[in-house]
């Protein structure tokens, strides 16, 4: 697997949570998309629905301790960017979401790839393979 170089990429939700979780299919690929994030061969970009989604399960379970450590390790992962969600994402994810009919989280992540220029967008959700305005990337297909 080899990703864009020089190029930034954007990353959903789930490809943060199998790598946590040691997904017995998919850490391998996200073990290998990480790497090349931390050692700067490749940019990535998410949005803080990200931080939101990953932290709700660590919450739930009264695990603060969770909650500190994955705000601290994304927050400060090197070559990884957090897009605040403002004016130019909300109208695209608008935008997106009215197109698609997609959920609102999902247009965010969307609109943050499209707003920050990306090369691709990594998930796992086979319906966001019909947006056109983003190459969309599942890590299934990644398994090679």
């Amino acid at each position: 697997m080899r990703l864009p170089q020089d190029r930034t990429i954007a990353l959903d939700t789930m490809v943060f949570i199998y790598h946590f979780e040691a997904h017995p299919l998919f850490s391998p690929v996200t073990t290998k998309i990480f790497e090349q994030i931390e050692t700067g061969k490749t940019k990535a970009v998410t949005s803080y629905i990200t931080l939101l989604e990953i932290l709700v399960k660590p919450f739930k379970e009264g695990n603060r301790r969770a909650v500190s450590d994955y705000t601290e390790l994304l927050c400060t992962f090197p070559n990884l960017e957090f897009v605040p969600i403002g004016k130019e994402i909300a109208k695209v994810a608008a935008s997106i979401r009215a197109r698609y009919s997609i959920k609102t989280p999902d247009a965010i992540q969307i609109a943050t790839a499209i707003v920050s220029d990306t090369a691709l967008y990594i998930t796992n959700d086979d319906t966001l393979k019909k947006i056109s305005e983003v190459r969309i990337m599942l890590l299934k297909d990644m398994l090679s």
